[in-house]
């Protein structure tokens, strides 16, 4: 056989974009021309392959002013052409980019008088469409005081709810405001109103942005037409998030040349109460039949054990496309589970760990605790400031911040110091036909008695409308006043009152009520009220504003978030919460099979968030969610969540841990059963008995 003849071509080394892809990666970058579901696991570094095709499609020749790039922010999208242009040249920087609001907006700046608006729309922001409700339903005279009826924010919400999910107004009611089913028909001549008066006078707000682009690409194909000469290629990313009308979009703006690349991930689709539908991606390839599906299965960001408990999760989910996360760090310890006595327990060990690891080398930041709502996080908020841990709180006010909170602190607080004038005002004025002037007044007179209670039943203040609710507020008060009276029934006693406040004051006082139980369980801790409400108020609220002893500001705060913020972010260690069935999944998410998905989903984005090291907490009794007149003994036995439950060989993927508790409900030791002291010495005698081996040399 002859010898080989050399030949003249040389290899090109791959562009810098590639060389750190690996063949998945790479596949996804390198397409071009056609219809792509890149389907992004966890952690798979799904924006490096957005980053790097974007720096492709530029470097092959294409215009980058033909390339469209949608995401959910328009922080993302700059982010991301950032990045694309330090990769390649500032030729990326003049790509498309921003989100689907945005994009509307610039094209219906160009076509609005094709749907019958003026080029100079403008556009409300949730202040002015609140407004502009509000001004409706004055004009309708459905918001006199006589009738109860919704507030402006929720009527907003209603109506908006039924614009991104594809419900009717009837159907987005009686699911999530029942308590205003028997308003419905006035409701809709307020959404009627708000859509004739938003026409009428050329005002547009978030939703109707993306309704009225699907309308100009569903009537007018000649604009059709020229968007897709202009884009010619589009990619969209957090696919998993859109909702039908962005899908719908995206795929009227590829009609013309097919190539549409979306980019995300149905095992992390958890917003379905803002309309998103993780069956988008399932349904992708049947909108394009020819599309190629890329799967990005490697994991940048966690150790094998905790993607092989993940994996196991999300295993159990029905219709989703099936995959598989991997990674070369195979080693690392096995995602932890343990069963707290209570809430209490829970939060006491968090803090133990927290600081046990901030002593071996990991800081606070790179801590989290997660929780599928923060009512549940309540407890654990009060011990990490008992403890003088900073932490900063996502996805919401920290638990003491909250209006509900500051409303029955402050009835407390007038329990525990009658000369309290600041929370005799806010609790004063919560009372239905109390105003600013006659709180003062009833303030004045309490000051006046030399700071007696006496004045809310005294003689100016009888034979109003007021006057019923004053009585009752003067008998919690000394019943709650009396000596021998426990912290956790004075709470009790507030909270029975407040109650119908709470219902009339909030339209989601459903949503809020959680809190209030976190609240009274939290009393049951403390010997006095007055302890109660120190720690309660001096949590720390600024944890940059907290420095050391020498003066040097202190290190940055862990966080406690909910699940649904912490989406996209990541820590070296994360404690996730409440594991237990009518918490993840949720009581008020277990309607239908459709939302014990979107349950199990939360966990799968929970458990990826954790780099290292994975806690998975489930209190033996659980109280938060329960109203507080229905627990006894510290509330019912919870059954850990069915997510974990139902998995096969679940001992095999996680190390069950135990808990020794110490004074002061502080946890003395915690590991697996068979590593902690038997017959253990009290704390006191236990530090003895250290002092003297250490003494001796053993």
């Amino acid at each position: 056989m002859p010898p080989e003849t050399p030949s003249n071509e040389t290899t090109q080394p791959d562009p810098p974009y590639l060389a750190r892809l690996n063949p998945a990666q790479a596949e996804a970058v390198t397409s071009v021309d056609g219809a792509y579901l890149v389907v992004a696991g966890a952690g798979s570094g799904k924006t490096m392959v957005l980053v790097s095709r974007v720096a492709h499609l530029v470097a092959q020749g294409v215009d980058p002013r033909a390339i469209l790039l949608l995401t959910f922010t328009n922080r993302a999208a700059r982010e991301m052409l950032r990045r694309a242009t330090a990769l390649l040249d500032e030729r990326c920087a003049r790509v498309a980019g921003g989100t689907f609001h945005a994009f509307a907006n610039a094209v219906l700046r160009r076509y609005a008088p094709l749907l019958g608006y003026e080029n100079s729309f403008s556009i409300l922001d949730r202040s002015d469409s609140e407004d502009l409700i509000h001004r409706i339903r004055t004009h309708l005279g459905l918001s006199t005081k006589e009738r109860r009826f919704p507030t402006k924010r929720t009527l907003l919400d209603i109506i908006s709810g039924a614009a991104n999910t594809g419900r009717g107004l009837v159907d987005v009611v009686n699911e999530d405001y029942p308590h205003f089913a028997k308003d419905l028909p006035d409701i809709g001549k307020v959404a009627e109103a708000y859509d004739e008066a938003k026409r009428r006078r050329s005002l547009m707000d978030f939703d109707d942005l993306l309704l009225n682009l699907r309308q100009l690409l569903r009537e007018h194909r000649q604009v059709t037409q020229k968007l897709a000469q202009t884009y010619r290629y589009v990619m969209v990313d957090e696919y998993q998030d859109t909702n039908r009308v962005q899908a719908e979009i995206a795929a009227r703006l590829a009609v013309g040349h097919g190539n549409l690349m979306v980019v995300g991930d149905d095992s992390q689709s958890i917003y379905a109460f803002r309309g998103a539908r993780y069956r988008n991606i399932l349904e992708f390839p049947e909108l394009f039949p020819d599309c190629r599906v890329i799967k990005l299965e490697r994991n940048y960001r966690s150790t094998q054990p905790i993607l092989d408990l993940t994996n196991a999760v999300i295993a159990q989910a029905p219709a989703l496309v099936r995959k598989r996360l991997y990674t070369d760090v195979a080693d690392g310890l096995k995602p932890v589970f343990i069963r707290p006595d209570d809430e209490v327990q829970q939060a006491a060990f968090i803090c133990r760990r927290v600081l046990d690891l901030r002593e071996e080398g990991v800081p606070l930041k790179e801590m989290a605790v997660l929780a599928r709502s923060l009512s549940h996080a309540g407890e654990v908020q009060v011990e990490l400031g008992r403890h003088n841990i900073p932490f900063v709180v996502y996805g919401g006010r920290r638990f003491n911040e909250a209006a509900h909170i500051k409303d029955a602190l402050a009835y407390l607080r007038v329990i525990q110091n009658v000369g309290d004038e600041l929370a005799w005002q806010r609790g004063l004025e919560l009372i239905e036909g109390v105003g600013p002037v006659t709180a003062a007044r009833l303030i004045e007179a309490i000051a006046a008695q030399g700071g007696g209670y006496g004045a809310l039943v005294s003689e100016p203040f009888q034979g109003k409308r007021y006057s019923p609710a004053f009585s009752q507020l003067y008998q919690v008060i000394q019943r709650a006043a009396t000596q021998g009276v426990s912290v956790a029934q004075q709470v009790g006693e507030v909270l029975a009152y407040y109650q119908p406040i709470l219902e009339r004051q909030y339209d989601d006082h459903p949503r809020r009520q959680p809190d209030l139980d976190v609240l009274h369980s939290l009393a049951a801790r403390y010997d006095s009220l007055e302890e109660l409400l120190t720690d309660l108020t001096l949590e720390p609220h600024q944890a940059e504003e907290r420095v050391d002893e020498a003066g040097h500001p202190d290190e940055d705060p862990m966080v406690v978030s909910t699940i649904h913020s912490a989406k996209g972010l990541e820590w070296h260690t994360v404690f996730l919460i409440h594991l237990v069935d009518g918490s993840l999944p949720s009581e008020l998410s277990m309607g239908s099979q459709e939302e014990i998905e979107e349950e199990r989903r939360l966990l799968y984005v929970a458990a990826t968030r954790a780099r290292r090291q994975l806690y998975l907490l489930a209190p033996v009794t659980r109280s938060v969610g329960r109203p507080w007149f229905l627990r006894q003994d510290g509330g019912p036995f919870a059954k850990p969540s069915r997510f974990l439950e139902e998995i096969e060989g679940l001992d095999d993927l996680v190390e069950t841990w135990a808990l020794l508790p110490g004074q002061g409900g502080q946890i003395r030791a915690y590991g697996p059963p068979e590593q902690l002291p038997r017959g253990a010495l009290d704390d006191d005698a236990t530090d003895r008995l250290r002092r003297v081996d250490d003494f001796f040399g053993l």
